[in-house]
């Protein structure tokens, strides 16, 4: 039987189109109409593994979501009861995988998926920063907000990443259409004057206002593994040592906390550039976005001290928040 020329030209046009084009088509043919990669591939010319390839990456860079709308029952019962055990307005909870890169992911599109129902036109947001926070805003509808704002909570690093507390909160603007007003300063000022007198210019000093007026806080937390991005920084490092003898278990908008879920009595806490985790706590919805059992420490202190009153966590987590406090 011969050949469908039609399939020739096809294959040929796609064997040598632009790379978004072919992109498209993959995305399409593998997530609407089911077909398998080795299918499309055949059908449009190109290997499989490119096949593959791209289809991971829409994963990851968010150009195609997957909305499972049946609920999981054992994540519902610990939504409930994480609520009930601390208190908290809201709690979500995804399943836990082996991947820990993944985990960070869905827990990240789920708090995205969250705060798409919550915000509303008016309404200011403030991010902190982190792997898991930058996956939020690729699960957000895009619109234009144009009475919205969004303000970094705490300064940044001088080094970009794409999860650095300025690229961060310029995601969540562009998704809303809405302004965007950055800390901008170094997370950790050289003093306690330094920091004062920062705060005494007129543009800092606005975002610092807006920081403590956001309707919503999404905020992340951090550990003292090779895995939490701030234990890594030269300027941590070098303090490590002091903030475990203070009884730091890790961080929360760079505020250094003990297991209590209080102000470890350190340096490095009074010359932090961030909103007040006092001030977190007073906020009417402050959600922490934050999973992995190594973890755990870092993110009971925040739930026993209600420094929030909302959580996005994997299953594993929760489980260990309610069995072990």
């Amino acid at each position: 039987m011969a050949s469908d020329p039609r399939i020739n030209d096809l294959t040929d046009y796609f064997a040598n189109a632009e790379p978004e084009r072919v992109r498209a088509r993959v995305a399409y043919l593998y997530f609407v109409a089911g077909q398998t990669q080795q299918e499309i591939a055949n059908g449009l010319g190109i290997t499989r593994l490119r096949v593959n390839n791209i289809v991971g990456q829409c994963r990851i860079d968010g150009s195609v979501n997957v909305d499972v709308r049946i609920p999981i029952a054992e994540c519902i019962a610990l939504e409930e009861r994480l609520k009930t055990r601390f208190g908290l307005v809201s709690a979500t909870v995804v399943p836990t995988i082996d991947d820990i890169d993944v985990v960070q992911r869905m827990i990240g599109e789920a708090a995205g998926t969250l705060l798409d129902r919550l915000i509303g036109n008016g309404m200011g947001l403030g991010v902190g920063w982190g792997r898991t926070l930058s996956w939020a805003a690729n699960r957000l509808t895009r619109r234009r907000y144009s009475k919205s704002w969004v303000a970094t909570l705490m300064g940044g690093l001088t080094r970009g990443s794409g999860t650095n507390t300025f690229e961060v909160a310029t995601h969540f603007a562009q998704a809303f259409g809405a302004d965007c007003y950055y800390l901008a300063a170094p997370l950790y000022c050289p003093s306690v004057e330094s920091r004062e007198m920062l705060l005494t210019h007129h543009g800092l000093a606005d975002v610092m206002r807006r920081a403590l007026a956001v309707d919503i806080a999404l905020v992340s937390s951090g550990d003292f593994s090779k895995r939490s991005q701030l234990a890594v920084t030269p300027t941590v490092k070098e303090n490590l040592a002091g903030l475990r003898a203070a009884g730091a278990i890790g961080d929360l908008l760079g505020s250094f906390l003990t297991a209590e879920g209080k102000l470890a009595d350190h340096p490095l806490n009074e010359r932090v550039m961030a909103l007040n985790i006092g001030d977190l706590a007073r906020l009417k919805t402050s959600i922490l976005v934050s999973g992995g059992l190594y973890k755990f420490q870092i993110v009971r202190a925040a739930l026993v001290s209600s420094l929030v009153n909302g959580i996005v966590t994997d299953e594993a987590l929760a489980r260990a928040m309610l069995e072990k406090s």
